[in-house]
Order: structure tokens, then sequence, then C-alpha cells
């Protein structure tokens, strides 16, 4: 069975797991991936910032990206974040 690893991206902090899963295909893979995500997401959306952007990617066996989830945080009325950046959307690797 192919196995995959996780990478979570918050700001500056980018990690990905040591320990990989065997899942059987990628009908799998994004069940598992849907599935830790929605596990995660109510803490991380109490603890995200104004114009900040959160990452959860699922890598194959060579650490490819196959899915990726993105939870976005804007600012739609023009102000500006506390530390004066605004995010900036991330490359596919």
């Amino acid at each position: 069975m192919p196995l995959y690893f996780f990478r979570i991206r918050n700001g500056r902090y980018s990690g990905a797991s040591e320990q990989g899963i065997e899942l059987a295909d990628h009908n799998a893979a994004w069940q598992e991936l849907t599935s830790s995500c929605a596990d995660m997401v109510g803490g991380i959306c109490r603890k995200l910032g104004q114009d900040t952007q959160w990452e959860m990617e699922l890598l194959d066996e060579l650490r490819q990206p196959v899915f990726r989830i993105c939870l976005v945080a804007d600012s739609l009325d023009g102000s500006k974040p506390a530390a004066g950046k605004k995010r900036q959307p991330s490359k596919r690797s």
C-alpha cells in the first residue's frame, strides 16, 4: 500500500510528519486528510489571525503534495493586520 505523510503550514511554520501512514489509494488518502482536518479545524479557527493562512497537505512517498486543504482569513474592510503584512498565497510544490 502507498505511504502518505501530513504537512501543516501556518505562517512561517511548516512541518511534515516523519512517520507515514499506509492508505489503500487516493480516495482513502482524501478521506483521511478530510477527517484529520475536520478534527483540527475548530482549534485552528480559534487561534487564526487576520490575513493569515493555514494549510494541511497530504504528501506521497516522494514527499510531493497530493491534496491540500487551505483555511484563509482575509480582512475585507481594507484594514491592515497588526504585523503590517498580508499573507502571500503559497505556491504549489
